[in-house]
């Protein structure tokens, strides 16, 4: 229904327009409150990279984030993430995730990105605090932020958006009507445009999501994606459909697809019950981080890369790591 509203396919959108043009209001009043100066925002001792969105909904921002950090580290440099934690309940704030940090405290995004990359991790809804919790560790030269592109209290030297390049922008209109954040003329401000999949516009930089193997998430055994047989998929993440249409474009079509909400937490019996004894359980890497303590062996995940045109991303690049040389 979100969906079809979101697109433009469906009229009843406009039901929803006065609760639009409030959060419209509102949303832009936060901005100018920054830029004209009545609010300050906090800046940190070393540079913030900002990698955000315009919309609602899944647009392949932590595959950016991870392939960010990977980036810098390999040249050498120990970026930070801080994020909202969204999903994610912690007993205190802000708050810097180990080996032992669940996602039912940090959110599935953050845990995600800590177990990938190992990079330092904070969560908090005040993203200041959750960098100067990184920055009293010592262990960080440069912050991401996951999200936050809307959370103008952190002042930023790059600002990323992420667009998903099958939907775009649907409708155009903000919050509840549309998918709209902050609309589109605020790409006009920021400092790169990756476009995830779809045909990237001229100035913006194409990005694919590449599969890789899949793993057991019990085991950590990996086998060819065409190796699984009789698959259940199942994915809770922003746009399940993207996560199906993946699988099948690798020669996968499974025998179901169950999506589920963004940031759903599981338990044991709801994933098992999804399958019959013979078949094998496929999921995103994003709900494996939230399936691995009770994980059964037959459920795998397929993790994926961002690919970014090449020249375009070592433009970004270095236009990021010219900042950290300040």
């Amino acid at each position: 229904m979100i969906e079809r509203l979101w697109s433009g396919r469906s009229s009843l959108y406009l039901l929803l327009l006065p609760l639009s043009l409030l959060y419209g209001l509102v949303s832009n009043l936060i901005r100018l409150s920054y830029v004209w100066g009545w609010r300050r925002a906090w800046r940190a001792p070393v540079p913030v990279v900002v990698v955000g969105n315009l919309t609602a909904g899944g647009n392949g921002k932590t595959p950016v984030v991870i392939w960010l950090v990977e980036a810098l580290q390999k040249r050498g440099f120990r970026p930070g993430v801080v994020s909202r934690g969204y999903g994610g309940r912690a007993a205190h704030y802000p708050l810097v995730l180990d080996s032992f940090t669940s996602t039912q405290q940090a959110g599935d995004e953050p845990v995600l990105i800590y177990q990938r990359t190992g990079a330092a991790v904070a969560v908090s809804p005040v993203r200041r605090d959750a960098v100067q919790a990184l920055l009293a560790k010592g262990e960080v030269d440069v912050i991401i932020s996951d999200d936050g592109l809307q959370h103008y209290a952190l002042a930023r030297d790059v600002e990323i958006v992420v667009v998903d390049g099958q939907r775009r922008f649907g409708n155009g209109w903000w919050l509840p009507a549309g998918p709209m954040r902050e609309r589109v003329s605020r790409l006009r401000g920021v400092d790169a445009v990756i476009t995830n999949g779809g045909e990237a516009q001229a100035g913006e930089i194409a990005m694919t999501l590449l599969p890789g193997l899949a793993v057991n998430v019990k085991t950590h055994e990996v086998q060819p994606l065409s190796a699984l047989n009789n698959v259940v998929a199942m994915a809770g993440i922003g746009h399940p459909p993207r996560f199906f249409a993946t699988l099948r474009q690798q020669g996968v079509r499974p025998v179901r697809e169950v999506p589920f909400a963004d940031h759903q937490n599981y338990t044991a019996a709801q994933l098992t019950a999804l399958t019959e004894p013979d078949q094998l359980l496929l999921m995103t890497e994003k709900d494996a981080v939230k399936a691995r303590a009770f994980a059964a062996d037959n459920w795998w995940y397929l993790p994926v890369e961002a690919q970014l045109q090449a020249s375009q991303a070592a433009t970004l690049l270095n236009s990021i790591i010219a900042h950290l040389s300040r």
